[in-house]
């Protein structure tokens, strides 16, 4: 096997790596699993993640907090582009998520949220987790509720997704990898 072969199965592996990162991620949110939710992040790691913004320790003890009301959870990922530079990575990965939550009088409400997860990852000690993340929101259905503008619909959530080229995607890549 020649060095290029080798340096293209490495990245494959990388990459596959990354891929089952997200995966942990989610099903530590849906399932309110503290030991996978922590696996998806390094120490010291930051999350800018709508009205959350800090590090990823008080992320996960917000996002756990407010996930005891919530009645159901699915995150999906679809798309993903890993763009690597040695041990670190920038990742774009769409998402889905669907949550049902109740308010204190007991009423239910269901929101769907689409955006994408602009990550760093790094790869320490020969594993993947992620270094950074923020969470861009381009699109969100208050089911049963849709009134309001898409800026007020979405509250403190933000960034929000625009068009080529503000949208909070290229300042992260030309960061990341410049």
């Amino acid at each position: 096997m020649d060095e290029l072969d080798e340096k293209a199965i490495a990245a494959l592996l990388d990459k596959d790596a990354i891929r089952d990162c997200m995966a942990r991620y989610c099903r530590g949110i849906d399932r309110r699993d503290e030991a996978m939710l922590r696996s998806a992040y390094w120490p010291g790691a930051s999350d800018h993640h709508g009205p959350y913004v800090g590090d990823a320790e008080g992320f996960i003890a917000w996002a756990l907090e407010g996930l005891t009301k919530n009645h159901g959870s699915v995150h999906t990922t679809g798309t993903q582009l890993i763009d690597l530079k040695g041990n670190k990575a920038a990742v774009e990965t769409y998402f889905f998520a669907l949550q049902r939550t109740e308010d204190n009088d007991g009423t239910q409400n269901e929101v769907a949220l689409w955006g994408r997860y602009l990550d760093v990852f790094e790869k320490r000690t020969g594993e993947w987790r992620i270094a950074e993340r923020t969470v861009v929101y381009d699109w969100m259905d208050d089911i049963g509720n849709v009134d309001g503008k898409h800026e007020s619909r979405f509250g403190p959530r933000t960034p929000l997704g625009r068009q080529a080229p503000h949208d909070p995607l290229y300042e992260f890549l030309s960061r990341v990898l410049d």
